[in-house]
């Protein structure tokens, strides 16, 4: 069976480019677009190639999780974790706020992915680190700058996300970061941007349609996340976890685990790189996204509130979701409802 070897000298490649850098200085630049083609597919890892989404339309079924009529779950302030707070209408820089000084510096320090194709990866042939929370991510640098090339970026693995946030190492994180009640207890959220569920990747021949089917399996996720969180606590299988989503599929390419499990935003940028690889499964989950906030500046959660309030109605999202998930998860959805009432 050539499946498994047929992917190394693949993997030679996708190791190099995922060690290649750890931030980047971004100025304006212009428009950049989706990769499609053997050559998209061809050179990549995931945090440096816009491959073809088209591949994986098939698999990824659909954006099951984009449905948000889910019960959430309640803190114990009795608020649901998705609730945050009201943005109290159009983002303002107020004299003496965080924006004002976010303004003063000149730049937005972000914290994100650069290894989750389709939502945070870099394009090898610009160098610049895009996708669906990238877009998200440069709306809050023009809401606050006036231009949204005026941004940093420091990629950053998801174990580090609270925790450059608590330390105020970064302004906000945009990282597929899932609102939960425990990281409400360090950090603040944004209310709910895109709501993501959890799914399989398995190679294309396996029988396994869903996690059922997965006693004695050796299952792949990455570190710090509500997924290895889920995944400890399957029976029968062998969680096996990595520092990034990249080393989950590397991994898994080198034959070393039999599936990874994740957010099916991950996963459909996994399909659309390895054409031996499927999503499968109902979502197990509901993965509410969010924009990670320092606890302390309130002031920010409800400015970037106003910004996402504005990307909805002004078509932004829309579009963000038909350039990068369109192709691999469907249609476009109805952006997420935000919930309001918490104080942050």
């Amino acid at each position: 069976m050539r499946t498994r070897a047929a992917r190394r000298p693949l993997l030679t490649a996708l190791v190099a480019l995922a060690l290649v850098g750890t931030t980047a200085a971004c100025a304006p630049e212009p428009a950049t677009h989706l990769l499609t083609g053997a050559a998209g597919v061809g050179a990549t890892t995931q945090e440096s190639v816009q491959g073809s989404a088209q591949e994986s339309a098939p698999q990824a079924q659909g954006p099951a999780a984009s449905d948000t009529t889910a019960a959430p779950a309640e803190c114990a302030d009795g608020l649901p974790a998705v609730a945050s707070a009201t943005p109290g209408g159009s983002p303002q820089v107020t004299p003496g706020s965080t924006m004002a000084a976010i303004r003063e510096r000149g730049t937005l320090v972000v914290g994100v992915s650069a290894d989750t194709l389709l939502m945070g990866s870099r394009n090898p042939f610009s160098g610049t680190i895009e996708g669906f929370d990238i877009d998200v991510a440069r709306q809050v640098a023009a809401a606050i700058l006036g231009d949204p090339g005026k941004v940093r970026f420091r990629v950053i693995t998801s174990g580090d996300r609270e925790t450059v946030l608590a330390e105020h190492e970064v302004d906000i994180v945009v990282r597929a970061f899932t609102i939960n009640c425990e990281r409400w207890e360090n950090i603040a959220f944004s209310a709910e941007y895109y709501h993501a569920g959890q799914k399989l990747l398995v190679p294309s021949t396996s029988q396994v349609t869903g996690v059922d089917d997965l006693d004695g399996q050796r299952v792949c996720a990455p570190d710090g996340t509500t997924t290895l969180e889920r995944l400890q606590a399957w029976e029968g299988v062998k969680a096996v976890p990595a520092a990034t989503h990249t080393t989950c599929l590397v991994l898994f390419q080198q034959g070393a685990v039999d599936a990874i499990t994740g957010d099916d935003t991950v996963l459909a940028g996994f399909a659309a790189q390895d054409p031996y690889a499927k999503v499968v499964g109902d979502a197990v989950s509901d993965e509410p996204y969010g924009v990670g906030i320092p606890a302390d500046q309130p002031d920010m959660v409800r400015f970037v509130n106003g910004v996402l309030e504005d990307m909805v109605s002004g078509g932004q999202w829309a579009k963000s979701y038909d350039r990068w998930l369109g192709d691999a998860l469907g249609p476009a959805p109805a952006a997420p409802q935000p919930v309001y009432g918490r104080t942050p």
